[in-house]
Parts: structure tokens; sequence; C-alpha cells
């Protein structure tokens, strides 16, 4: 019996022991779990201050800079068409931008100038002056002054058909800029194509599929891709801002000519009642 109670109380001791034992244990598991914790968010943080680092690298670098290089990992030939696309897509739209802005003119002022010229019967000083005013908005109505004789039917059919020539002339060489525009993304993609026309010969000569080959190949075929559409979107902005400035003088030699017909008729029927 006393056995009994012997194994008992050891049994309970043991039992008792045990949560005591896990109890001590604990604080030096939770320090090493917080210690654990603290240097993968040191590690954590290291990566991500040499991951900030490396972008301030290559922002310091320069968008032109990364440009270039790209632009020299991509094929040559290829690369250098769309460049020569660019430049010369360019030429056109500066060429045409200088055109447009000194064909610009304060159309109101020029208009009253001229409507005062013909109240005084000055058909001479009102044709001198559109002669010394440069743009199309001038010439229209300088040819108006010189068909001031006629009747007035066959004045606006001379400006409208003067009209239509001015507009020509302000739209020369668009469709040059409109080429340019469609050629580059084309011959990016030609580019494409023929880069990973070699990436498979890369594969066929080396007999294995391996992603290293396939990678470089279609890297440099993607870039002339990239390149001819940035330079395609480029020359769009160009070409509606072109546009948009033809569309502001036309609307001002529309304006022009309905103003012009209306001071010549004042002018003929102030001759009719002085004939009277």
């Amino acid at each position: 019996m006393k056995k009994l109670f012997a194994l008992l109380a050891m049994m309970g001791v043991f039992v008792f022991a045990q949560p005591m034992m896990a109890q001590d244990n604990q604080p030096t598991d939770s320090a090493g779990l917080v210690v654990s914790d603290t240097l993968a968010a040191d590690s954590a943080m290291a990566l991500i201050d040499a991951d900030l680092n490396g972008m301030d690298a290559s922002e310091g670098g320069g968008l032109h800079k990364l440009l270039k290089s790209k632009f020299i990992e991509g094929s040559a030939g290829f690369m250098s068409l769309v460049a020569l696309a660019l430049v010369i897509g360019l030429a056109f739209c500066i060429e045409r931008i200088i055109y447009l802005t000194l064909s610009e003119v304060n159309a109101k002022k020029l208009m009253q100038d001229i409507d005062a010229k013909l109240e005084a019967n000055d058909v001479e000083g009102a044709k001198d002056l559109c002669r010394q005013t440069r743009g199309p908005v001038a010439s229209i109505c300088y040819q108006g002054l010189l068909h001031i004789k006629e009747p007035l039917d066959q004045i606006d059919r001379q400006l409208t058909n003067y009209g239509t020539v001015q507009i020509s002339n302000m739209e020369k060489g668009c469709s040059w800029i409109k080429l340019f525009i469609a050629v580059a993304p084309s011959l990016g993609f030609l580019g494409t194509v023929i880069g990973m026309v070699m990436a498979f010969d890369q594969i066929q000569t080396a007999g294995d599929i391996s992603p290293t080959i396939v990678a470089s190949g279609m890297k440099v075929a993607l870039i002339t891709t990239i390149f001819g559409i940035i330079v395609a979107l480029i020359l769009q902005l160009f070409y509606n801002y072109i546009l948009s400035k033809i569309e502001h003088l036309t609307s001002q030699m529309e304006e022009s000519a309905i103003t012009l017909l209306d001071s010549i008729c004042k002018m003929k029927e102030e001759k009719l009642k002085t004939n009277d």
C-alpha cells in the first residue's frame, strides 16, 4: 500500500513538474523568436534599401541613357531605319510648324484696316495692305480685291477657289508625315519578325531550346517594335498639332472672306447711292 501511495505521489510530482518546466523554457524560446524576427526584419529592410538604391542609380542615369542602351541592344539595321524615319518625319513637322506659325496674323485687325480703306474708296491702299501682310488670310483678301469690279457671286467663287489653293499649300508635306507615322511601326514589326527568325536559327544551331537563347533573341526582336511605336507616337503628336493650326487658319480665311464680301457689298451700295 505504501508502495502504491509512493508511486502515485511520484506520478503527481511528474505531472505537475512538466508545466512548470514548460513555463521556465518559454521565455527562452520567445526570446529566440524575437531575435529571429528582428534579424528577418533587418534583412528585409536591407533588401528594400538595396532595391531603392538601385532604382535611384538607374533613375540618375536618365531616360535618354536608357533609350540609348536599348537602341544599341536592338538590331542595327532596323533601328537605323526607325531612327531615319524619326529624323525625316520631324524635319517635315518642324518645317510645317514654322510655315504655319509665320502665316498667322491678327485677322480681325487686318479686316478692320481693309474695311476702313474700302469705306474711303481706297481700293489700291487695301491691295497694298494685303501685299505687305503675310499669310493666307491676306492672300485671299488680295485675290478678292483683284476682282472687286466683278459681281459678288463671281468674287465669292474666286475666293472659294483661291481658298482651296491656300489650304493645299498649308497641307503640303503632311502626306509625308502620315507616311512616316505608318512606316515607323511597320519597320519595327518587320525587325521583330526577322529577329524571331534569327532567334529560331540560333536555337536550331545550338540544338537545344535554351531559355537564355530564346530570351535574348526575343528581347532584341521586341526592342525594334517598341522604338517603332515610340516614333509613331511622337510624329502623331506633331501631326495633330499641325492639323489644329491648319484648321485655325482655315476658319480665319472663311471669316475674312465673308467680312470682305460684306465690305465690298457696302462699298458698291454706297457708290450706287452716290451715283443716284
